[in-house]
């Protein structure tokens, strides 16, 4: 018997050469990200500045009329 030739299954060919775009895309998007980066960094502005405090009272009821001994027993004047 005599052998069979080869069949053709498929041809390659060599695909396109890739277009600018595509070859450099990374390089572009790169770039305007470090540039729109840059930019964010050095125009925007922090927290803003801190307001100063404004005072507080010191305490919320008045001191005694009449200095003597605190109408409520602690621990330190407990009388038996």
């Amino acid at each position: 018997m005599a052998a069979k030739a080869p069949a053709v299954i498929g041809v390659l060919t060599e695909p396109p050469a890739p277009t600018w775009w595509k070859a450099n895309r990374h390089k572009v998007l790169g770039v305007t990200g470090l540039l729109i980066g840059y930019l964010v960094g050095t125009h925007l502005h922090g927290a803003p500045a801190q307001q100063p405090d404004q005072p507080r009272p010191g305490h919320t009821t008045p001191a005694p009329a009449t200095p003597g001994e605190h109408p409520t027993r602690t621990a330190h004047g407990l009388a038996a």
